[in-house]
């Protein structure tokens, strides 16, 4: 995995506590029905959901590049993973938990009228040798993670997004196509995009600083 992206955007031991604290207060509030049986639903909801909540941040940063939104973003995920939390059978609590997080961040994106939502290519062309581009293959023109922030940046969403998820997260083609709701080939053709791209933006930044 490609541990320069998650340096640059990961929350440090401190923001992760304060955070999780914030959202336990703000559903408590939410839920001021103090019972034995909400109690349990919420000690249940903390031990799965909390531990996944530097990959909610690192996601909702990526897909929004702004610190407070992001921020905004994760508490509002949180507050709706907790509603439907009930609902929840699965095993994969990190999956179920990042797709409300893009879900809330595409929503707030469309509501800001984003522009870099998405951008079109070949389903066909870029399916083939897709994993000819590894993480490492990637950053061999960059020479911090500060650079790799902004080649990120600009990126469409929908590309920031998917290496967010393979190369930071590590999740497989499958959590991802979950997750994004796409089919797994699609998931692969946007990914071989998305590092083209990358490397296309790392070497024409480079090239500005020769």
């Amino acid at each position: 995995m490609a541990a320069p992206l998650k340096a640059e955007y990961a929350f440090d031991t401190e923001d992760l506590e304060s955070s999780g604290k914030i959202v336990k207060f703000v559903i408590l509030k939410k839920h001021e029905e103090h019972d034995a049986a909400r109690e349990r639903e919420l000690a249940s909801f903390e031990e799965t959901m909390l531990p996944h909540m530097d990959a909610a941040h690192n996601l909702a940063k990526w897909l929004l590049r702004n610190e407070q939104d992001a921020q905004d973003v994760v508490q509002e995920a949180y507050l709706r993973a907790f509603k439907s939390f009930s609902g929840f059978h699965g095993s994969n609590g990190r999956a179920w938990l990042l797709t409300i997080v893009r879900n809330t961040s595409y929503t707030l994106l469309k509501k800001n009228r984003a522009v870099d939502l998405t951008t079109t290519f070949d389903e066909e062309i870029h399916a083939i040798d897709h994993e000819s581009a590894s993480p490492a293959t990637i950053l061999e023109h960059a020479e911090d993670a500060e650079l790799i922030r902004e080649a990120m940046d600009e990126l469409p969403a929908e590309f920031r997004e998917i290496l967010a998820l393979r190369h930071q997260e590590g999740l497989s083609y499958k959590e991802i196509a979950d997750i994004a709701q796409i089919p797994p080939g699609t998931v692969m053709s946007r990914l071989a995009r998305a590092r083209a791209k990358l490397k296309e933006y790392l070497a024409a930044r480079i090239g500005k600083e020769k």
